[in-house]
């Protein structure tokens, strides 16, 4: 017999990207005609609401499945079913280290932390003290708390990437997001994730490998923070012998810290390039630059343009983004229009990253008019959504807008990049390799 319900499962957690993955089965499956399954946080909670649900009593810690079924019986007993398949089923002897304290004890080199923001500190906290360095891929931290890290770290002599760090790469291994990278003599300190694969990824293009990426935060620039892992990661990559060149990304920094930073690089011995938005600069031109500097050739950057233009006079670009410094880079060089960037904490709040999850995105395309010239990035990558086309493209087709897409990744990718390129392109995009491109490209549409 048809019909809805909503269950609460109190103090069941799960992360958000295994919730998406089991919410996205259930909706496609036969007789389910709506389905989510997430952590009662007040954004799911509104989107629940949304779909015509009527939500109990419910905290952030609490489990929702939603559902709108011919037999929703059946369709919980598969949510369980799915859920049961992600909990680990390991002996007593094959126990894992049960804190960050206890596994500091055991042989490691790095500490990654990826757990709901509010207890990041705490387990980034245990691995400095262990002395270290950490990779912080949650957000949710405080500046304060951040400060207090980093100011911790100087004194135990180890690196703090993060809070909110979405993209690493050491030794030629990925963390987080990560793209699939020649080694090579170019090292990045990136206040900026997609910043960071924008750039190595353009310079994997070119033929011109990476030697490591070391992410420190969107905020480690400002004012409150100092870039105290900024400096850090600057005296680490000159100090590695097998990085010819640095290259430093981040959103606009504080002015204070802009000079502090300066001052630093004039005291290394190995060359920095600057890719910072507010020098009048994007990243495509700074990763040109890069390669000038080490004397390498500059190539044309891949891009596919539309099978065929759409005839109505746009009047108006909207930005549809999953990377911050993606989404302002495209702002700047557009001049104009309304920006979005879903990767911002305010849409991530119980929910997985627009990297892997496409949903909000394909409902902005939806919203978009024949007038807009839709621009949107689609990053690769490990980490990322294994084929961001089965779902974007198709809302590509769908939108009445013209679509420009910005597509950031290399030929290695698990997602097959050309494959991409090619269903966005049949969708009816122009797609470019270079956002800057893209975003020039899509001002000239108006």
């Amino acid at each position: 017999m048809s019909g809805e319900l909503v269950l609460v499962r109190k103090g069941a957690y799960y992360d958000s990207v295994t919730l998406m993955r089991v919410s996205r089965a259930l909706t496609e499956l036969p007789g389910v005609a709506a389905a989510m399954v997430a952590m009662a946080t007040e954004l799911n909670v509104a989107v629940i609401r949304d779909l015509g649900f009527t939500v109990p009593e419910a905290g952030p810690s609490d489990l929702l499945i939603a559902l709108r079924a011919a037999d929703p019986d059946a369709a919980v007993a598969e949510a369980d079913r799915r859920l049961t398949g992600f909990q680990p089923q390991e002996t007593a002897a094959e126990q894992p280290p049960l804190t960050t304290f206890s596994a500091a004890r055991t042989p490691a080199d790095l500490v990654l932390v990826s757990v709901p923001g509010e207890h990041a500190f705490a387990e980034a906290l245990d691995a400095i003290q262990a002395g270290l360095p950490v990779m912080i891929f949650s957000d949710g931290v405080s500046v304060a708390r951040e400060r207090r890290l980093k100011e911790l770290a100087e004194e135990k002599d180890v690196l703090v990437m993060g809070p909110d760090c979405g993209t690493a790469v050491i030794g030629g291994v990925g963390l987080g997001f990560a793209n699939v990278l020649t080694p090579g003599p170019v090292g990045v300190v990136a206040a900026s994730g997609t910043g960071a694969q924008q750039v190595t990824c353009l310079l994997d293009w070119a033929g011109t490998g990476v030697s490591h990426v070391l992410g420190v935060g969107g905020r480690d620039l400002s004012a409150e923070v100092g870039g105290l892992s900024t400096l850090r990661a600057l005296r680490l990559l000159d100090e590695d012998p097998a990085t010819e060149l640095i290259v430093l990304v981040s959103k606009p920094p504080s002015p204070e810290v802009a000079r502090m930073v300066r001052e630093a690089e004039e005291r290394l011995r190995t060359p920095v390039v600057r890719a910072l938005l507010n020098e009048g600069t994007d990243l495509t031109a700074a990763t040109e630059e890069a390669l000038r500097v080490l004397g390498r050739p500059v190539p044309e950057w891949p891009s596919w343009p539309a099978w065929s233009g759409r005839t109505a006079p746009h009047k108006t670009i909207k930005g549809v983004y999953s990377g911050g410094t993606l989404s302002a880079e495209a702002a700047q060089i557009a001049g104009q229009g309304d920006f979005v960037d879903y990767g911002d904490d305010a849409y991530t709040d119980g929910r997985a990253h627009p990297m892997i999850d496409p949903t909000l995105r394909v409902e902005a395309l939806a919203r978009a008019r024949d007038t807009d010239v839709v621009l949107m990035d689609v990053v690769l990558g490990h980490g990322a959504d294994p084929d961001p086309a089965a779902s974007l493209a198709h809302a590509v087709a769908r939108t009445p807008a013209t679509v420009v897409v910005a597509l950031i990744g290399t030929e290695g990718d698990p997602q097959d990049l050309h494959r991409q390129a090619a269903a966005f392109r049949e969708a009816g995009a122009a797609v470019f390799t270079s956002n800057a491109q893209a975003a020039r490209h899509a001002r000239s549409l108006l």
